[in-house]
């Protein structure tokens, strides 16, 4: 039993006292694979239906794509808000309330999701036609629409109990959240859309058992293998109800940026399938789904930099010690430099095979995305940045500053650069819309911080 407990000690990340870099270091590459992983099963699943269904298929999964960012948005506002109130009750040494916002969070965000997802199958039409669906593609998004929707809830649960279980000193755990899950869905997509010839419908299939694992790997955790964080039953009264409504409120202020780097994906996807779909109709939404399933590995690969720097910052910032604050504030810009980088030049030099991987060569849509895709690859590092940057904010819970900055990426800049752009210059200035915002929003933050100095 002693070996036991000394075994669990030697696992437990000490986000006050261990050394910066080696702590980073720990929870960022466990994050950093089950992101990736995450974002390549996603790529499969494009894959699939690319070469299996068709180019219409990716076009109408693309633009349903809204719902699974709107919900993705959901559960990191509930994650990282928790992650960040309870991060600061256990640096005080107050277990019970870390525990009793952590529950909060599960049922109140599942709920929600749950109520969402039954207005949607309700109105699924006229909603579909909100995002743009024509009336060629409107079968196939429904297809795919109607079985992602349990998915859904599903999801929720998962991405809050990655922050939570990453908070409880698990980062390997919380990986494998999105491996074992995602490597089921890979599984799961040939096997309904090529041997049963399922189509979009069968992907979708695919995707919410593939959730609903990954759900029922969460509450494994949370009853057999937790160490600090627990579910704590909640009172049924008045008071109980004013008190989770108000640290509801806490978590949601903490997490919202995080919701909004979502609705700024979900964002991209409706201004560009708008935009394309006018200018050079499905074949354009064809192409630019394929940017649409690639870029989700550039934001996953900076969110792990973000989310491994944010327990360090706010554990830190809750225990008033700036000095180690500060040097995990540069570690993640320097992380998130390199991954930006990187990004760009594989986008823009490898741009034809990763086409090739979801189009067939020759046909209208692989010609549109394989000159477009550079263009939009020059986005990566700027977003990188300002990924980082408005984590760090989160992190020290200056909400208002990561809100702002998230308002003008993915709405003050975007909307204004996918409308004037293709004026100037079409196609390529549909591909640039999302580099300009990203820049100009990198831009108005270096001149911020500037300001703040003087």
């Amino acid at each position: 039993m002693k070996r036991k407990l000394k075994n669990l000690d030697r696992d437990r990340i000490d986000f006050g006292r261990s050394k910066i870099e080696p702590l980073f270091q720990k929870i960022f590459f466990p994050t950093l694979l089950s992101m990736v992983f995450a974002s390549l099963f996603t790529v499969a699943d494009g894959i699939f239906v690319g070469q299996g269904v068709g180019s219409d298929a990716l076009a109408a999964i693309n633009l349903v794509a809204p719902v699974f960012l709107m919900t993705t948005g959901v559960a990191l506002m509930f994650g990282a808000g928790v992650s960040v109130v309870a991060s600061v009750h256990l640096s005080q040494g107050n277990n019970k309330a870390a525990n009793i916002n952590i529950t909060q969070a599960l049922e109140v965000a599942s709920l929600l999701m749950a109520v969402i997802a039954i207005i949607i199958y309700i109105f699924r039409i006229p909603f579909l036609r909100l995002l743009g669906c024509s009336d060629n593609l409107l079968p196939l998004c429904e297809q795919y629409l109607i079985p992602i929707l349990p998915g859904c809830i599903f999801i929720i649960s998962q991405m809050i109990g990655t922050f939570v279980i990453r908070l409880d000193g698990s980062p390997k755990y919380a990986a494998t959240l999105e491996i074992i899950p995602g490597i089921l869905n890979i599984i799961l997509d040939w096997l309904f859309v090529f041997p049963m010839q399922m189509g979009v419908a069968g992907s979708a299939i695919a995707s919410t058992l593939s959730c609903a694992v990954a759900s029922g790997m969460v509450v494994w955790y949370m009853i057999f293998r937790t160490k600090t964080i627990h579910i704590h039953r909640l009172k049924i009264s008045l008071t109980s109800a004013y008190l989770t409504t108000r640290n509801i409120y806490y978590m949601a202020r903490s997490g919202f940026p995080s919701m909004l780097g979502e609705l700024a994906m979900s964002m991209i996807l409706l201004a560009g399938n708008y935009v394309f779909i006018q200018e050079l109709g499905e074949d354009g939404v064809a192409a630019f789904s394929v940017a649409c399933y690639l870029y989700p590995i550039v934001f996953m690969v900076n969110n792990a930099v973000a989310q491994s720097a944010q327990p360090i910052i706010s554990f830190n910032h809750g225990a008033g010690n700036d000095k180690r604050v500060t040097e995990a504030v540069r570690l993640s810009l320097r992380t998130a430099t390199i991954c930006g980088l990187l990004a760009t030049a594989i986008l823009m030099f490898g741009a034809k095979p990763l086409i090739g991987l979801f189009l067939h060569s020759g046909t209208h849509p692989y010609e549109i995305a394989t000159a477009g895709l550079p263009l939009f690859a020059t986005s990566a590092i700027f977003f990188a940045l300002n990924i980082a940057i408005i984590g760090y904010y989160q992190a020290i819970e200056e909400n208002t500053r990561a809100t702002v900055y998230m308002l003008l990426r993915g709405l003050a800049f975007l909307i204004p650069a996918f409308t004037l752009l293709p004026m100037l210059c079409t196609p390529q200035g549909m591909w640039l819309a999302v580099p300009a915002s990203e820049c100009l929003t990198l831009i108005v933050i270096m001149l911020t911080k500037k300001k703040d100095h003087k």
